[in-house]
This record gives structure tokens, C-alpha cells and sequence, in this order.
């Protein structure tokens, strides 16, 4: 029963496991960068383009990192950027969508 107190000693913020994910982590910082992108553009009219398109790719970023996460952390925090690009991606659409304007 010790064996299930042991702690990893290389523990981060990042990898639980105490293996590095390089790819994992950058797409996890991706996700929440695009993600934080998308939700504060969406809270301007003007800037839909941008919150589309980050939210777009924020959430297909965050799909692909979903699918190749190995730790609880990089999949609870796709979940979160990936949240908030759908959020983006939704009032950007709302307010004029991926091309409002500049096609038609």
C-alpha cells in the first residue's frame, strides 16, 4: 500500500506522469491562447472575424491535442480553451461569421 503514496519526484504543473509531452503542451498552450483569443474578440461586434477564426481553430487544435493527451492536467485545460473558442466561435458567428463582409 506505500507504493500508492509514492509521488513522482519530476511532477510539473504539465505531466503528471513525470514524462515530458512537448506536443501535448504545446497544443494545450495553443488551445487556451486561441481560446482566450476568441472570448474577449467576441465581446466586440467589430471584431468577429477574429473571434471566428480563433475560435475555430482553437476548437479543432484542441480536438487533435484531445486525442493524443496522455495527463488529466492537458485534457482538463484543452476542455477549458476549447470551452472558450466555442463561446468565440458562437458570438463570432452571431455578430457576422467567418467571412461577414469581406465575401459577398
Amino acid at each position: 500500500m506505500a507504493q500508492a503514496f509514492h509521488r513522482h519526484p519530476t511532477s510539473s504543473l504539465l505531466a503528471t506522469d513525470g514524462k515530458p509531452h512537448p506536443l501535448q503542451d504545446t497544443l494545450m498552450a495553443v488551445t487556451l491562447v486561441l481560446g482566450a483569443v476568441a472570448f474577449v474578440t467576441a465581446q466586440f461586434h467589430s471584431l468577429h472575424l477574429i473571434s471566428s477564426w480563433a475560435g475555430l481553430i482553437g476548437i479543432v487544435t484542441g480536438a487533435y491535442g484531445q486525442y493524443i493527451s496522455e495527463t488529466t492536467r492537458e485534457r482538463t485545460l484543452l476542455i477549458i480553451g476549447m470551452g472558450a473558442s466555442a463561446i468565440g466561435l458562437g458570438l463570432g458567428m452571431a455578430h457576422g461569421g467567418l467571412f461577414g463582409g469581406v465575401l459577398g
